[in-house]
This record gives structure tokens, C-alpha cells and sequence, in this order.
């Protein structure tokens, strides 16, 4: 909800408001004080006499001169509303767009930044992704050579031949041979 300009009719009310507070205290105050002056009549002879006219005086002219600063502040603000001129609220226009510019700036570098992060993310996910395939054809591969593990080159150029492979060769080259034919 936008924030609207206070009034002199609302400060004037909002300390009118406060008034009664204030004087529902002071009458709280002037109670207990009376509550307590009821005490026994042997007692009071020893109390000394108070004169409260001067307190209160000084209370009634504490509140009327909160009155009128409330006053005067109230007025002082409705001439500053009303002296706003246009030069004014033609520099608080530029001043919002500057701000707008500025923010749409931020946003845009923001928004790069974050499509450069994401497209590191995915080149490192992908760079990833790779070298977890590499490792898994490693394994696999591993796994298919322990097949022929222990054989001796005879029999791999017995099963060479049987596929009708070429069974030249060192007795590595012959096992790879078979897991090339065997992963095909």
C-alpha cells in the first residue's frame, strides 16, 4: 500500500488521540496519591503538606506545549507538501528512471551471470558424464578380457578362427581382438 503524505489533521489527531491517555494517567496518578493521604489521621499529622497546584500547572503547560509542537509540526509539513514544485517532482522522475535503468542493468548482468553458470555447470556435468562412460567402458572391457585370461595363444587363435579372425599377432593383440568382436 503506498505511503501517503501525513496531514496536519492527522498529527492533530494522533496527539488528540494521546490526550486522553495521558490524562487517564494523571487521573490514575491523583488516585493512588489520594488513596495513600487516606491513611490514619495519626499518620497524616506526621506527613508534611504538599502543594501539588505546581505540579499540576507544570503537567497542563508540559501537555499544551506538546500540543502546540504537534501543532506546528503538522503546519510546517503541509507548507513543505505544498512548496513541492515542479522542477522538484521533475527531478524525482529522472531520479526513478536512472534507478529503473540501473535496475534493469543489474538484472541483465545477473541474468549472464547465471546463463554462464549454468553453462559451466553443464559443461562440467557433461565432462563428467564422459569420464563416468570411459570408466564404465574400461570396466566392461575388464571384465570381457577376464574371459580369455589364462588362455594360451593356441586356443585364442583357435576361437580366432572359429569367428574367422586374422590369429596373427602377440597374445594382447589376439584377447583384444576377441573383445572387439565380442562387444560387436
Amino acid at each position: 500500500m503506498p505511503s501517503t503524505p501525513m496531514t496536519g489533521t492527522d498529527t492533530h489527531n494522533g496527539v488528540a488521540r494521546q490526550a486522553p491517555a495521558a490524562t487517564q494517567r494523571s487521573v490514575e496518578t491523583w488516585m493512588q496519591g489520594a488513596q495513600a493521604l487516606t491513611v490514619p489521621v495519626d499518620l497524616m499529622s506526621k506527613l508534611p503538606t504538599v502543594d501539588l497546584t505546581r505540579p499540576v500547572e507544570q503537567y497542563f503547560q508540559y501537555v499544551q506545549t506538546a500540543v502546540d509542537l504537534n501543532r506546528d509540526l503538522a503546519t510546517t509539513w503541509a507548507e513543505l507538501v505544498v512548496s513541492l514544485s515542479g522542477v522538484v517532482r521533475e527531478h524525482a522522475e529522472k531520479v526513478s528512471h536512472i534507478v529503473k535503468d540501473q535496475t534493469e542493468s543489474v538484472a541483465d548482468l545477473a541474468r549472464e551471470q547465471v546463463e554462464k553458470k549454468t553453462e559451466q555447470a553443464e559443461k562440467e556435468q557433461a565432462r563428467k558424464t564422459r569420464q563416468a562412460e570411459r570408466e564404465q567402458a574400461k570396466q566392461t572391457r575388464e571384465q570381457a578380457r577376464e574371459r580369455y585370461d589364462g588362455l594360451t595363444k593356441a586356443e585364442l587363435s583357435d576361437d580366432l578362427a572359429e569367428r574367422e579372425l586374422p590369429k596373427t599377432g602377440t597374445v594382447e593383440e589376439l584377447i583384444e581382438r576377441l573383445v572387439g568382436a565380442d562387444s560387436e
